[in-house]
């Protein structure tokens, strides 16, 4: 399955930004607590964007491993190599495909990761079948995405605004199913952890912000909603007025994230 997605760095720190400002749990601290890092690991970080995870890594490690970030994004991997120069270390990013071979031998990394991006694969099974190639006998490949719960009110108020079915989202209608079902049958040893983190807006701003940052670069995953070319601006007037609504009525909005992160060894 093709999917024409790829999200702006700009809309990516938006959603990032509300995330840390209104939410009342570390999903970094949460990841870096389950995945338990080794000192001298050698890591592979899949779809690494602009390297977050790979930093993460890094301070967690106090620099104790041999990391790799791989990204199709040559934007973002040379804002990865910039910051990776502005901190003088050494984190290898190098330009990676998922939805092709990947350039690593076989059984290279102890630990594989691949956060809120591996349900945009063309090709599951594929790209999970490298993700297990390229990882050491009893290593480890942890990933994260949405589950199905994952947003309600976000839908919730989009349905209520524009009379329209939500089409499904690549994340939270491939994650607990396709995916997880690939893992399961590749590894010997598969475990999923959801990690829930309530969103709280006392006003309407910052949850319009969330939802234009949302919405403004997966236009083409919203097919049935933005079919005139002014359509965005006219739903997105029609949601303020929906969320207003239902924040006179309840107070406040409580706007709950659940990530599964499915952790498995070789």
């Amino acid at each position: 399955m093709k999917i024409d997605f790829q999200e702006t760095t700009k809309d990516l720190a938006v959603r990032i930004d509300i995330h840390t400002k209104f939410g009342s749990r570390d999903i970094d601290r949460w990841m870096l607590d389950l995945i338990k890092l080794q000192p001298a690991s050698k890591i592979l970080d899949v779809g690494c964007g602009s390297g977050k995870q790979c930093f993460s890594y890094f301070d967690e490690l106090r620099g104790a491993a041999d990391i790799t970030g791989g990204d199709v994004s040559e934007e973002l991997l040379t804002q990865a190599k910039a910051e990776n120069k502005r901190r003088n270390i050494d984190i290898r990013f190098d330009h990676l495909d998922f939805n092709q071979p990947f350039l690593y031998p076989d059984n290279s990394f102890d630990f594989v990761s691949c956060c809120f991006a591996i349900y945009y694969a063309e090709n599951i099974p594929q790209t999970i079948s490298e993700m297990h190639r390229v990882t050491k006998p009893e290593g480890r490949l942890f990933t994260t995405g949405p589950m199905p719960e994952n947003k309600k009110l976000f839908y919730e108020i989009i349905k209520e605004a524009t009379n329209k079915p939500i089409p499904p989202m690549p994340g939270s209608s491939r994650y607990s199913t396709e995916i997880m079902s690939t893992i399961k049958a590749l590894y010997s040893h598969v475990e999923l952890h959801v990690f829930e983190n309530p969103l709280t807006f006392d006003n309407v701003e910052p949850y319009l912000a969330y939802t234009r940052a949302s919405m403004s670069e997966d236009r083409k995953l919203w097919g049935s909603l933005f079919v005139e070319k002014d359509d965005f601006e006219k739903i997105m007037s029609q949601i303020e007025l929906a969320a207003r609504k239902r924040l006179d009525r309840d107070g406040k909005l409580v706007m709950t994230k659940v990530v599964g992160g499915i952790l498995a060894t070789k």
